[in-house]
């Protein structure tokens, strides 16, 4: 097993993974187009998106991935971990702690002050993993809203 930058080539692997992610979390996902914009996010300059891939053997099996944003309050740069799925039956290998392990490592080159990141509160097994990385929890409410196009 080994985890290393995803790559426009990961795509193909990495686009199930996330669709088997979304319906873990109880979220709709449509990989109409996906592929397109996934690229444009991971190749732009700077990139608007950063993501890791654990892979056994040649095939999929977690992913990471991560945002820089800038904190008003904190006046700091922060990594925003979007995601960080492990594919059923691969749980509890130590497979979430290396991609982790880059997510920070990725952070912390990037000098950013903090790692944020969010998960559903009915996910116990995430929190108790969070909270033993020595995240601490930070109860607020999120909230989403469409932005209609032309």
């Amino acid at each position: 097993m080994h985890i290393r930058r995803i790559a426009a080539a990961d795509l193909e692997q990495w686009l199930p993974l996330c669709a088997e992610h979304a319906a873990y979390e109880r979220l709709t996902y449509s990989p109409d187009g996906g592929m397109e914009e996934l690229v444009r996010a991971l190749t732009a300059e700077p990139p608007l998106l950063f993501a890791w891939i654990a892979m056994a053997n040649e095939s999929a099996i977690g992913y990471a991935s991560a945002t820089v944003d800038f904190s008003t309050l904190d006046h700091a740069t922060y990594l925003h971990m979007d995601c960080l799925f492990v594919r059923d039956g691969w749980r509890g290998r130590g497979i979430g702690q290396q991609l982790w392990s880059a997510v920070h490592a990725f952070a912390r080159a990037r000098g950013c002050r903090t790692v944020q990141w969010q998960t559903p509160e009915w996910n116990v097994d995430a929190a108790r993993f969070y909270l033993r990385l020595g995240a601490t929890e930070m109860i607020k409410r999120r909230y989403v809203l469409p932005i209609e196009t032309a």
